[in-house]
């Protein structure tokens, strides 16, 4: 890790920087930094129940954080706030291991 990368980790919450800190795997979709527990519930009905079910949605949408933000809280009932959280959480998983 470059001395810059300790930098940018000092300024992730704890959560995001659990979350970052190894593959997806099989985590539920409530690890993703941003997921409350109500809107965990809301993408597990929709079939979301995996954090890579919900990867492959930012990446079907070409990594437009815009975009999935936008179907996060219009198709799933996301805040704004949950939205931003959840797709920067994705992305900043994107720059570490895609």
């Amino acid at each position: 890790m470059w001395p810059r990368d300790t930098v940018k980790m000092d300024h992730m919450s704890p959560r995001l920087r659990a979350f970052l800190s190894e593959p997806i795997g099989e985590k539920d979709v409530a690890w993703v930094d941003g997921i409350s527990r109500e809107l965990a519930i809301n993408l597990v009905t929709k079939g979301f129940n995996k954090a890579y079910i919900l990867l492959g949605q930012f990446l079907l949408m070409h990594k437009n954080e815009a975009e999935f933000q936008k179907w996060l809280i219009c198709c799933c009932g996301a805040t704004e706030c949950e939205a931003q959280e959840s797709s920067h959480c994705l992305k900043e998983w994107c720059s570490c291991f895609l």
